[in-house]
């Protein structure tokens, strides 16, 4: 993980919290990060956020104090992109900035 790298995807504070507790709920292995990527290709993709382990395709990414794998095929994908999450609603969302 460099410093260097442009951060991709905003993780809003309200997201930031929502993870913290999800972590903590699902007793994840330290071994895992926050992943958030594509599902899918073309016109029928959709983002995804889950728990993973690093693999080959990854870049590790500290974002608002979150370790976060992004796979490089879908970096361009995700610039301008927030990540937040709604109480009453959708649970996380991915917003264009």
């Amino acid at each position: 993980m460099t410093d260097t790298k442009i951060i991709p995807i905003n993780i809003t504070e309200t997201a930031k919290t929502e993870v913290i507790r999800a972590l903590g709920i699902k007793g994840i292995p330290e071994n895992y990060f926050l992943r958030v990527g594509l599902r899918g290709g073309a016109c029928s993709a959709t983002y995804l956020i889950g728990f993973d382990k690093m693999t080959e395709h990854d870049e590790l990414y500290e974002i608002n104090d979150l370790k976060v794998l992004i796979d490089k095929r879908h970096l361009m994908y995700l610039i301008n992109i927030e990540l937040d999450f709604e109480e009453e609603g959708n649970g996380f969302t991915f917003n264009k900035l």
